[in-house]
């Protein structure tokens, strides 16, 4: 009697823990159903809480899709995070930053404008590999055409690569507007292309003395650069600041127009007309070129200038040693319209160039640098003949101009589909 009553007990308990085991299993599979099946995401933890209180909306969780949906995440929808880790170079460690960027040589004492990285919205932006994107250019020319924060880029982009391979400068003009860089290890080519408007310009001269003012002919493109193209595979274009000047527009050698003159009998215009039509000749030249390769030509939108409490002759200055947040941008303002004139233009081009193999593609860093009106030299940018006038246009080496090489190689990535390394060095 005692041996049957420990075998029903014994059978008992087996069937609890098989009712138990079940109900649990369906649990679990049920929680990872709701987990993993909610908007194709997961959610991840960022452990560096640092600075969360600048941004309301800086959490310390975001949600962060699957790798097949990297491809489709917009790069420039996010905000600044906090980052630990700083800039992956030094101005010690990179010898080719140029003299007026250079910060720290100035005097800059802050460091906590390098603490911050770009987070989009529903991706992850990787660090910058220089390993990567010399292997996805092995073979390449790359040439940066525009102003002088054209030439910011450049330089920018040349002390990350520094990191792996040292560059040789192969070619250089007396005013130190053309450069030529060569990675000879990967076979890359890199080039700085100073044109302050992209089209043809004379300055104007009164009494034989120069006024700052320029005549444009907005239909015929500045040649200095144009007649690199048929050498080149990748050409990054930027330009806007030198339109705001005193300048004359010329369409077929008649007058259009002017910017800022109040001249009687010619119509002020503004800056984006001009803006506008010199971006679409340049994008025409590129898709009317014969002897061009396939090139690939990348839009740096507006990047904008951020002097506070007057104008930069006026007694502006930029002396944040933060980012703001996103709900702290002035939307009011002008910068997000010249970007606007300039992404219209690319893609009329995009759309006139997919015929014969050519790509346009946007590095849009327009809202994410109205956040960053931290990351400016100010009054440390060693100029001697303008003593207390602040830089409020150019950025800082090291500094948030690094985010546009990071955001120019991921673009490379999803252009050329190129396997390159899954690392993404985010920090999280």
């Amino acid at each position: 009697m005692m041996k049957s009553t420990a075998h029903s007990k014994e059978k008992h308990n087996i069937t609890s823990l098989f009712f138990y085991l079940t109900f649990t299993t369906i649990a679990i599979l049920f929680c990872f159903h709701l987990l993993y099946n909610n908007n194709n995401a997961y959610v991840v933890e960022y452990a560096n809480t640092v600075h969360d209180n600048i941004n309301p909306n800086n959490n310390t969780t975001f949600i962060q899709p699957r790798k097949d949906s990297q491809k489709a995440c917009d790069l420039s929808e996010g905000r600044w995070i906090s980052d630990r880790r700083g800039s992956s170079y030094t101005n010690y460690s990179c010898r080719t930053i140029p003299f007026m960027r250079n910060c720290f040589l100035h005097g800059r004492k802050d460091t906590d404008f390098l603490h911050w990285r770009w987070k989009p919205d529903q991706c992850d932006l990787p660090r910058f590999s220089p390993d990567n994107f010399l292997t996805a250019l092995r073979g390449k020319t790359m040439a940066f055409i525009g102003d002088s924060l054209s030439r910011n880029q450049m330089e920018s982009l040349l002390c990350l690569l520094s990191t792996k391979e040292t560059p040789i400068q192969t070619e250089k003009d007396k005013d130190d507007r053309f450069v030529t860089w060569e990675f000879r290890e990967h076979n890359f080519t890199l080039m700085a292309l100073w044109s302050q408007f992209l089209v043809t310009a004379t300055e104007r001269l009164v009494n034989g003395s120069t006024t700052g003012g320029f005549n444009l002919h907005l239909d015929k493109v500045d040649k200095n650069w144009s007649e690199k193209l048929p050498s080149l595979d990748y050409a990054v274009f930027s330009d806007a600041p030198w339109f705001f000047r005193q300048n004359y527009l010329y369409y077929n050698d008649n007058v259009l127009g002017c910017v800022y003159c109040q001249t009687p009998n010619v119509k002020d215009v503004g800056p984006g007309l001009a803006i506008g039509m010199a971006f679409r000749a340049a994008f025409r030249t590129i898709n009317n070129c014969v002897n061009c390769r396939k090139i690939t030509t990348v839009l740096r939108t507006y990047s904008p200038s951020q002097f506070e409490n007057g104008t930069w002759d006026n007694g502006g200055s930029c002396n944040r040693t933060r980012p703001i947040g996103r709900e702290e941008v002035d939307r009011g303002g002008p910068d997000l319209e010249y970007r606007r004139i300039q992404v219209e233009e690319i893609k009329t081009a995009r759309n006139e160039g997919g015929r014969n193999g050519n790509k346009f593609e946007v590095l849009d860093v327009t809202e994410m640098m109205l956040m960053r009106p931290d990351g400016h030299p100010g009054v440390n940018w060693g100029n001697q003949w303008m003593k207390g006038y602040s830089d409020c246009i150019h950025w800082c080496l090291p500094g948030p101009i690094d985010v546009w090489n990071e955001i120019l190689l991921e673009m490379i990535k999803r252009q050329s589909q190129i396997e390159l390394s899954s690392e993404t060095e985010t920090g999280l």
